[in-house]
């Protein structure tokens, strides 16, 4: 009987990307595989078929040669190299996809029994800009599991012991049969310990653990940002069966600031003047950090205008000097005018009339208005 094409095999076109054939692939073998379709011929030679195409094609050598020869290519009785079948490609490379959707993970996702590490803990700890500036010393309060005293940790009643598991002798792991694969999974007596308690602790019913809160005490060096971590070495959850403790990471978040936005190393606020400092000119007091500075606002300022103060901004935890401070002006237009505030801006304007060299951007700006229409 002819072979079929390989790529009508899998429903792929030619030139089908390697991720393309393994969906493909993966699809007809979990509808036709054995263990779904007992005793249905037909599913089983769709099954054998699906697996030979798809040993072939996923082999950039094998899929070059039958692209230019056909079967012949890839069939050893027919001069090819490496014909299908499961002698030419890893069996696991094959069906370790496969394995992951039929039996929840074909190589076993329980370890041998024993101790283990306790989970790491994540804290997030909010602070004021001032605080991850300045550097700071917090007190939190975490809940974790620590050993239990009564049964120091092993779950088991005082006086007695676990025990071996009969089931799969302490390894934690049995060996099951699917159709035609021998998979090993976690052992469903001991699930993975590798030992059971018969006779549990009354306190953590063989847990081995038990949920407390503790107040630990968290200095923070000064230059702090968010998404910053700092990690305190053993205070995370106790470790099953005598296990080490994991770690407790705390994670920076800086409350936003009234005044001041930060960016890596520098700080960033916004100066509002009046229309009159504007023009003239003057000398204002501007928040920092560190208390009060003097702005010199130079005659003519423009809205947008930015002036920097060195060294006002945060020196980073990591080192280095510090950043700046960046000024940005906003010139605010007067609002709720009394007659006599109306009357002068009045005058004002009519004083400016005809003569554009006091506003130089908004000339420049009908220049080009002009133009463009012009162009049109």
């Amino acid at each position: 009987m002819a072979k079929r094409d390989y790529y009508e095999v899998l429903g792929v076109e030619r030139g089908s990307s390697e991720a393309d054939l393994k969906k493909a692939y993966r699809r007809l073998a979990m509808k036709h595989h054995p263990d779904r379709n007992p005793d249905d011929k037909d599913s089983e030679e769709k099954f054998k078929e699906a697996n030979e195409a798809y040993e072939v094609l996923s082999d950039a050598s094998k899929r070059a040669a039958y692209d230019q020869y056909g079967h012949a290519g890839v069939d050893p009785q027919m001069g090819g190299g490496g014909g299908p079948g499961f002698g030419g490609q890893n069996f696991s490379d094959i069906f370790g996809d496969v394995f992951s959707d039929f039996f929840g993970g074909g190589q076993g996702r329980g370890g041998r029994g024993g101790a283990q590490r306790g989970s790491d803990l994540r804290y997030t700890l909010e602070l004021d800009l001032e605080e991850a500036v300045r550097g700071t010393t917090v007190n939190i309060r975490v809940p974790t599991l620590v050993n239990c005293k009564p049964c120091d940790g092993s779950g088991a009643k005082k006086g007695s012991a676990p025990i071996t598991c009969p089931t799969c002798g302490g390894i934690g792991q049995v060996r099951m049969q699917q159709g035609f694969f021998s998979v090993q999974q976690t052992c469903p007596r001991c699930h993975g310990q590798g030992k059971i308690i018969s006779d549990p602790c009354d306190s953590c019913h063989g847990a081995g653990r038990v949920e407390e809160s503790k107040t630990l005490s968290v200095k923070v060096p000064p230059g702090v940002d968010t998404g910053d971590r700092i990690r305190l070495s053993g205070e995370g959850e106790a470790g099953a069966q005598g296990g080490p403790t994991g770690d407790l990471y705390v994670v920076i978040s800086v409350r936003e600031h009234a005044i001041f936005q930060r960016d890596g190393k520098h700080l960033f606020c916004e100066v509002p003047i009046s229309i009159t400092d504007a023009a003239l000119g003057a000398e204002l007091d501007v928040p920092t950090l560190d208390g009060r500075v003097k702005l010199k606002i130079p005659e003519g300022t423009q809205t947008g205008k930015q002036f920097r103060l060195r060294g006002k901004g945060v020196a980073p935890v990591r080192g280095g000097g510090a950043g700046d401070l960046m000024c940005r002006v906003a010139v605010e237009t007067p609002v709720n005018l009394g007659r006599r505030q109306r009357e002068l801006l009045e005058e004002f304007r009519a004083s400016l009339e005809g003569d554009t060299s006091h506003s130089p951007k908004a000339n420049g700006w009908f220049e080009g208005v002009k133009r463009f229409f012009g162009d049109l």
